[in-house]
């Protein structure tokens, strides 16, 4: 075994596989709260600069472990085939948005596009963190450190999402949401995009594999809770209608009690600047 391979089988280290709100679960989410409290209390009135690196910080420390897990989950230390890429990681699921919508909201000077950024992850993106951090049902593994990545990783979109919502309290309003909608548009559609054209060169290339982004591809079932339910009994296109117009509305309740908390601090006579 190469140094290379005890390195990587040394990353690999196991675990027993936490269940929803074992002691690993509660820690994790204790230390999410902990960190969305401290961004919100201390730098909710930052300035962009001091922001950005914060955007910035977060994004680096999430490639980095998206790295390690990706290189975790494809090698398997078979010495005849130690490498072996299971497609359904592939990172482009609605959690994986922060791997790619976190620079822009970092770069992008103030402009609607930038608002658009800002109220997708402080809804959207604050939606699929929390669905997982607080069900994270089947995500949890026997690997140990790709459980510290699931955690670190959805913890971080919650704590970022909703510090960018209260550092953007002014502007909160639900023209600001709808503008939310067409990034979560975008990124549906890539993921559309790319379930097809996999789809295409899975078949030619006689490869078995799952892939299904967004998990709205028409070719795999869906395995999101209630949306597994319906998938098998309305037409696909139905079914796409429905999952689109199911995400706007979650998101519109998690936009709606930021707006509430918002309301109930501006009340409470906190410092506004």
């Amino acid at each position: 075994m190469s140094t290379f391979d005890k390195i990587l089988t040394f990353l690999r280290f196991e675990m027993e596989r936490p269940g929803n709100y074992s002691p690993f679960h509660i820690a994790f989410l204790l230390l999410t709260i902990a960190v969305t409290v401290f961004l919100i209390r201390r730098f909710r009135d930052s300035d962009e600069k001091t922001a950005r690196r914060i955007l910035l910080g977060a994004w680096i420390t999430l490639v980095i472990f998206e790295v390690y897990k990706q290189v975790i989950f494809s090698y398997n230390g078979n010495a005849a085939t130690p490498w072996s890429y299971p497609w359904h990681i592939f990172p482009f699921q609605l959690c994986s948005n922060p791997l790619y919508v976190f620079p822009f909201a970092a770069f992008l000077k103030k402009s609607p596009a930038k608002d658009a950024v800002v109220s997708f992850l402080a809804t959207f993106s604050v939606f699929g963190g929390l669905a997982v951090m607080f069900y994270p049902n089947d995500v949890f593994t026997s690997a140990g450190g790709v459980n510290v990545q699931t955690m670190i990783h959805h913890g971080t979109q919650i704590a970022v999402g909703l510090f960018l919502a209260a550092r953007h309290r002014r502007n909160w309003s639900f023209k600001f949401f709808l503008k939310g909608v067409i990034p979560f548009a975008l990124l549906s559609a890539i993921a559309i995009g790319l379930n097809e054209f996999m789809h295409v060169y899975f078949t030619n290339n006689g490869i078995d594999a799952a892939f299904n982004m967004f998990y709205i591809s028409r070719h795999h079932p869906c395995t999101l809770p209630v949306l597994s339910a319906i998938y098998p009994k309305v037409p696909y296109p139905a079914f796409l209608i429905l999952y689109l117009v199911g995400f706007v509305l979650v998101a519109g309740i998690i936009f709606g009690a930021e707006a509430g908390c918002i309301r109930l601090a501006r009340r409470s006579g906190r410092k506004e600047a």
